[in-house]
């Protein structure tokens, strides 16, 4: 009756340590599990931030921002949707001559409520024309509206790509005073911010101010992955 009672103490204790050792890999988050969040801003010792532009209209207006972007010589990431790219050939095809290209999918649809095949079929399909006609292959998503959802993210690390967001959103598609822009996109900015901007007029009056902004701060605006110091050509 002894030697029973020391094996069930034994067990139990067995039992109680597993538990505990498996509650604490669950809530200790691996490299892996990181690597498909969503990204708002990174940790950085450089001076650098990223200027993020989200491309479903305003052809006219990308064309001033890259001569701007052209004169300070500035490189950002465009983030692009699948539709605009279809009917703007000669303008992608500027932008991935000297600026990073992101995948914004097809048609602007809320990620969030799509099931996987949906998901992917609007993150490939943007994907696959952007590399046809500029022989680019996206790897970053940013998701429309910043609409996130677990299956979406699931896609996502299934297709390879890091799920971009934003630190500072200067909301011009909405607002059209670009005084607000200039101060969204440059009020308590700090390295590895990521700021979001759209193709409007109102934002390519802004953008010389902010980017005059970011050289007195000292900060230097780049793409997304040199952000994050993934190896491209940017």
């Amino acid at each position: 009756m002894k030697k029973y009672k020391v094996f069930v103490n034994v067990i139990s204790n067995i039992i109680i340590i597993a538990m505990i050792f498996g509650l604490y890999v669950a809530c200790v988050p691996t490299d892996l599990a990181a690597a498909f969040k969503p990204i708002y801003r990174v940790e950085t010792n450089e001076n650098c931030v990223a200027i993020m532009i989200n491309v479903y209209q305003g052809s006219e207006y990308v064309e001033d921002m890259l001569e701007i972007f052209e004169r300070y010589e500035v490189k950002c990431t465009f983030f692009v949707g699948g539709i605009w790219v279809s009917k703007n050939h000669d303008i992608i095809k500027r932008m991935a001559q000297s600026h990073e290209i992101g995948n914004h999918g097809y048609l602007h649809r809320d990620h969030a409520k799509l099931n996987a095949k949906q998901n992917k079929e609007e993150i490939v399909l943007c994907e696959k024309l952007v590399e046809e006609i500029t022989g680019v292959k996206t790897r970053l998503f940013a998701p429309p509206s910043g609409s996130i959802g677990d299956t979406m993210l699931s896609v996502c690390e299934e297709l390879d790509y890091k799920v971009i967001m934003w630190s500072k959103d200067t909301i011009d598609w909405r607002d059209k005073d670009y005084q607000l822009v200039v101060s969204r996109a440059t009020k308590e900015v700090k390295s590895g911010d990521m700021i979001l901007m759209h193709p409007t007029e109102h934002t390519v009056k802004a953008l010389p101010q902010i980017l005059d902004a970011y050289r007195k701060k000292g900060l230097t605006p780049v793409t997304v992955s040199r952000l994050l110091k993934i190896d491209n050509n940017y």
